[in-house]
């Protein structure tokens, strides 16, 4: 069979509204040239759709017209590169996804190994900082980190319920991941590693906060707007 018939075969078997690239159809780099010809002319035929150079969709026919693929899965297209995760949605999205706000936003921020920029329908992606490499074992770890960097700009966010699903989230993780918490934040800014170290203060879980404690400054303070009737730990560490 060759690459053209190969690829229509490939094509055939997938869903309506797939995207789909070179990489999902198991193209070697050494056919990449016939597959493009062959692809460029499936397009030309109206089978399937180009998204992007290299991303490709077969479309999808409704009684309203045809259907794109969802924003969240081209959102994917540049969460991950081969495979791998390379970057992670954080801001104002994640937080409404985490259900900390109810606020939206036609804005995403995409923190990852590289700057990313880009428009899918009505969603403008705008970079964010990475403190460290992304990866897919980091990614939650990463989140949990950003939600206390941004705990006192959340839009609506109740304070306390903020403490009690921080709190929760370190609780479930385990050992090993909470060790690895402890090494990312001490590349995030010193207030989020006061408001976590107060957390796991809370939690009893001294070992791990001494070793932020360590790591920061005695005579800064930290403003987050909190009481200790919401986080007993705070005076310990410079917070209100």
């Amino acid at each position: 069979m060759n690459i053209a018939a190969s690829i229509k075969s490939k094509i055939n078997k997938l869903d309506s509204g797939e995207v789909f690239t070179y990489d999902t159809l198991g193209i070697p780099p050494n056919e990449f040239l016939a597959a493009a010809k062959a692809l460029s002319r499936l397009v030309e035929d109206d089978v399937i759709r180009r998204y992007k150079n290299g991303v490709y969709y077969k479309p999808k026919q409704t009684a309203f017209g045809e259907l794109k693929p969802r924003e969240t899965t081209l959102l994917d297209l540049y969460l991950f590169e081969k495979d791998k995760q390379i970057a992670y949605v954080t801001g104002l999205r994640l937080y409404n996804e985490l259900g900390l706000t109810t606020q939206i936003s036609n804005v995403v921020r995409v923190a990852g190994n590289k700057e990313i920029k880009a428009k899918i329908g009505n969603l403008v992606i705008k970079p964010a900082k990475a403190y460290v490499p992304v990866e897919e074992n980091n990614v939650s770890l990463l989140q949990l980190l950003d939600v206390i960097k941004d705990f006192k700009n959340i839009p609506d966010m109740d304070k306390k319920r903020g403490i009690t699903f921080l709190r929760k989230k370190i609780q479930e993780l385990t050992d090993v991941e909470k060790n690895k918490l402890i090494a990312i934040a001490k590349a995030y800014p010193p207030k989020v590693r006061a408001l976590l170290g107060a957390i796991l203060e809370a939690l009893s879980l001294n070992s791990l906060s001494t070793s932020l404690k360590d790591s920061i400054n005695y005579l800064s303070t930290y403003k987050f707007g909190l009481s200790k009737s919401i986080l007993p730990t705070i005076s310990n560490w410079n917070i209100s």
